[in-house]
């Protein structure tokens, strides 16, 4: 099964200049215990702004650098090689960045999102979606942001 998780605003900003725009500490922890121990799928962009390996997670990086590799991660080359993860019964998340999600929501089951209340301006962008193909199963409001659980319908 592949599902998302991501943080974006109110213009579907989710970064800018390969960095998050916000750093909010409860998205960061929910974000560790959905994904640990989990398999995380990311674009190359993605997983250089990451600190390193994250721990206690597989992690596969697309990108169409054929002599691309880094220790621990496994390469892929083909968005195919991900979306055959759908029929899966382990979830995989999909992490990242904006690319990546636009070719891969069509496959993806379950949208972890932090909707974050503001309106910064940014370079990368998470895909517009319809959400009338969703049912919204979990919502937690906190102020400033809401974490917004949908499943495909």
């Amino acid at each position: 099964m592949l599902s998302i998780i991501a943080a974006l605003n109110e213009n579907y900003v989710i970064g800018n200049e390969n960095k998050l725009i916000w750093h909010i500490s409860d998205d960061l922890k929910r974000f560790k215990k959905l994904t640990t121990g989990k398999t995380i799928i990311m674009g190359r962009k993605t997983f250089e702004s990451l600190p390193g390996v994250l721990p206690n997670r597989k992690h596969i990086v697309i990108t169409k650098n054929l002599n691309y590799s880094r220790e621990n991660v496994s390469i892929v080359h083909s968005i195919d090689e991900i979306i055959e993860l759908k029929d899966t019964t382990e979830e995989n998340f999909i992490i990242g960045g904006g690319e990546i999600y636009r070719a891969l929501i069509p496959y993806c089951s379950i949208l972890y999102l932090t909707k974050v209340h503001s309106n910064q301006t940014g370079d990368a962008f998470f895909p517009k979606f319809d959400e009338n193909d969703y049912s919204i199963i979990a919502t937690e409001k906190h102020g400033d942001y809401d974490f917004v659980t949908f499943k495909r319908r």
